[in-house]
């Protein structure tokens, strides 16, 4: 698993509306009306919208899988209402940081070894903190973002996997976010209306597409998620350990660096 397939450097269309009620959506004159439809299946199966919207609190950690050895990358604390995130993890020469911000200001505090930094390494991590939150939260809910603002939906067609039928929609966007020219496709289980699966070229890429399976989908307070990505390829997985949809979270997980 490289570091480019991990980190995908995603779109900020997703997060057109960090808090909780996003009042804008995609343009329907844009896409597929076959596609609109399946993602709205999806939606509902997911839990509809309102529960989504009235998800307070989420909290995961972001690991990867690789030759059987779990390696735990970042924690995220996110608080949907206010655009209020934690997140830590240790650098590669295994020292621990810590970011406490807000997503819509994107001002915030950043300690490394306990210290907090200033200057040009303090604005350094909080880039890098809103990033990772990007790239570690799309992974996770992509589904609940097929209907964001930017976001082209077609249908791209039916295909059997393993026995079950999927009707896959392509994602592309319309020039906005980091990575634009990036291509997504949901394969949507015709059954459950769940996505079992996505695949992806990045910054419009030539090469062959990632594929991951979606894997464990079960209610997490009133909505669903999947806490697995296999490759295909059996190239090692990524996991969302210690995952929580919750109503209160201690105010200190966001003010204390401890």
């Amino acid at each position: 698993m490289n570091r480019a397939t991990l980190f995908l450097a995603l779109i900020v269309t997703f997060y057109a509306a960090v808090l909780h009620a996003a009042e804008k959506t995609l343009d329907p004159a844009t896409s597929d009306p076959k596609a609109l439809a399946i993602s709205k299946k999806v939606m509902t199966a997911l839990g509809g919208t309102e529960a989504w919207n009235n998800a307070h609190f989420l909290r995961f950690d972001f690991a990867s899988v690789k030759d059987g050895k779990t390696n735990r990358i970042r924690s995220h604390w996110w608080d949907k209402y206010s655009g209020r995130h934690r997140v830590e993890g240790t650098t590669k020469e295994g020292d621990p940081w810590v970011v406490l911000h807000n997503l819509n200001t994107r001002e915030g505090v950043a300690y490394k070894k306990g210290v907090k930094q200033e200057g040009e390494e303090a604005k350094k991590m909080l880039g890098s903190a809103y990033g990772v939150w990007i790239n570690d939260t799309y992974w996770l809910l992509m589904p609940f973002k097929l209907n964001d603002p930017g976001v082209i939906l077609r249908y791209d067609g039916r295909e059997t996997i393993e026995g079950k039928s999927y009707d896959k929609l392509l994602l592309t966007f319309d020039n906005v976010g980091l990575t634009p020219k990036d291509k997504y496709w949901a394969y949507v289980n015709r059954r459950t209306h769940l996505v079992d699966r996505w695949a992806f070229v990045l910054k419009g890429e030539e090469e062959p597409a990632s594929h991951y399976w979606w894997r464990g989908w079960k209610k997490y307070g009133k909505v669903k998620l999947a806490p697995e990505r296999a490759a295909v390829d059996g190239d090692g997985k990524l996991l969302f350990e210690n995952l929580a949809v919750s109503d209160s979270m201690p105010d200190s997980v966001f003010t204390s660096v401890n």
